[in-house]
C-alpha cells in the first residue's frame, strides 16, 4: 500500500490503470476525502488541497474536523487473551496500556511496511 502524509492525515494511493491517474483516499476518518492526479506532483497538490479544503469547510461550519485517531481504543477480546495480555504487561513491568501501545504500534508498523512492499 502506498501512502501519503499531510497535516496529521494519511491517504492510501492507488493507480487507476483504466483512467491512467493516481487516486487517493484519506484513511481513518468517516468523512470521504478523496483526490486524484495524473502525476505525483499533481497528486500531492490535490491531497494537500483536499485536506486544506476539508479543514476550511469544518471551520466555516463551526464543527471540529475528524482526526484519524483520538488516542482512545476500546476493545472486546476473549477473556483468556485479556488475562495473557495482563500477565505479559506485568512481566514487562508495564501497564496494559503501555504494553498494548508498544505491541500494537510494532504490529501496525510491520503491517504498513509489508503492505508498502507488496
Amino acid at each position: 500500500m502506498n501512502t501519503m502524509h499531510y497535516s496529521g492525515y494519511i491517504a492510501r494511493v492507488e493507480f487507476d490503470e483504466r483512467d491512467n491517474i493516481f487516486v487517493g483516499r484519506v484513511l481513518g476518518v468517516n468523512s470521504i476525502i478523496s483526490f486524484h492526479g495524473e502525476s505525483v506532483i499533481e497528486l500531492r497538490t490535490a491531497f494537500t488541497e483536499a485536506i486544506d479544503d476539508y479543514l476550511a469547510d469544518c471551520k466555516e461550519r463551526n464543527v471540529p474536523p475528524e482526526k484519524p485517531a483520538s488516542g482512545r481504543l476500546m476493545l472486546r477480546i476473549n477473556p483468556n487473551v485479556h488475562a495473557a495480555v495482563s500477565i505479559a504487561a506485568s512481566a514487562a513491568g508495564e501497564s496494559i496500556n503501555q504494553w498494548s501501545e508498544e505491541v500494537l504500534g510494532r504490529a501496525a508498523r510491520e503491517a504498513l511496511d509489508h503492505a508498502a512492499h507488496v
